[in-house]
């Protein structure tokens, strides 16, 4: 039989349904007129440099938060209406480790299943530990585990009231790759499970496998689709520089196409430059020229999400500061 917050999420097309969204703290317009759509089993990957409002976005959306303005929905809940009902259908994992050191990971899932108020909740704490393979480690104290063992603990937390939903607040930040690749494949096997998960990352390889993904900067929402949505959005061509270069020559390579006509952006990608324009033609000739006589192999490649997010942080920035 389906729970009520199952029965919500099935009456509605969108876990997350949220339009016009603005909070202010102060004088500062931290969310600036949000509107997302996130679907069922669907991974939402939220992208923006720090401070963008990402953190403050997520918690108006699970009811942490009231927005002064802007309405929606979070598993068939009203954002503004029904807040409890929201903060106890969701899990959400927060930037920091938030659990008791002191405690083992089975007394801290025994502690949040008391928390949830949840029947048998010994049942669902070992069968918790099994599906996220902790049972080994139950018994250990949280303070001494590594930083993958503690994101894996967190997770066990977030999932033990059975979510349809997931809110993951730069969940891999100081995880090393072996235990990221180990998380995400944990999220995608949740999505085909029908859970959605919006999970906010810096890292462009994590952003690429998201269903999609959107991109705030200074509290306002820029970009959002699939991957390959957004990067034919803006339009942009690049082109890599490639040869022996070391890092000096990096620098004054980057420097020496600066303000080129057609060049908008470089961005150092190991020992090659690449370089990016809205204008094909131009940013070809452009790069001729100004290599013409010098030691490097000047080739098209694809435009990436890394440049594009480059792109996008840099203009944000500079109209940022055109307001000023």
């Amino acid at each position: 039989m389906a729970t009520r917050q199952e029965s919500r999420v099935c009456c509605s097309e969108f876990a997350i349904d949220v339009r016009g969204l603005n909070k202010r703290f102060g004088d500062k317009h931290v969310v600036n007129d949000l509107s997302m759509q996130v679907r069922p089993g669907e991974i939402f990957g939220f992208l923006g440099p720090n401070g963008s409002g990402k953190t403050t976005s997520i918690r108006l959306m699970c009811g942490l938060l009231t927005p002064d303005s802007g309405s929606g929905t979070c598993l068939g809940y009203d954002v503004i209406a029904e807040t409890d009902a929201i903060k106890r259908s969701v899990g959400y994992m927060t930037q920091r480790f938030s659990f008791w050191d002191d405690l083992t990971i089975r007394e801290n899932l025994d502690f949040i299943a008391r928390v949830y108020q949840m029947p048998n909740r010994k049942v669902a704490v070992e069968k918790s530990l099994t599906g996220l393979g902790l049972t080994e480690r139950a018994n250990q104290l949280a303070g001494t585990l590594s930083g993958g063992w503690k994101q894996r603990l967190a997770l066990a937390a977030c999932m033990l009231h059975k979510p349809m939903l997931l809110l993951l607040d730069e969940p891999t930040a100081g995880v090393d790759p072996a235990a990221r690749r180990d998380f995400w494949e944990e999220l995608h096997r949740l999505a085909a499970q029908g859970i959605s998960v919006l999970v906010s990352t810096h890292y462009m390889d994590e952003a690429e496998r998201c269903h999609k993904l959107a991109y705030i900067s200074h509290g306002t929402l820029l970009a959002q689709g699939t991957a390959q949505e957004i990067v034919a959005a803006q339009k942009l061509f690049t082109w890599v520089v490639r040869g022996e270069i070391a890092d000096e020559n990096l620098v004054q390579l980057s420097s020496m196409l600066a303000n080129k006509p057609g060049v908008l952006q470089t961005v150092a990608f190991g020992n090659a430059l690449h370089v990016t324009g809205r204008d094909s033609a131009l940013l070809e000739k452009t790069l001729q020229e100004t290599m013409a006589g010098l030691p490097y192999e000047v080739a098209r490649t694809e435009t990436g999400l890394e440049e594009v997010f480059i792109h996008l942080m840099r203009t944000s920035k500079e109209a940022q500061e055109a307001k000023r």
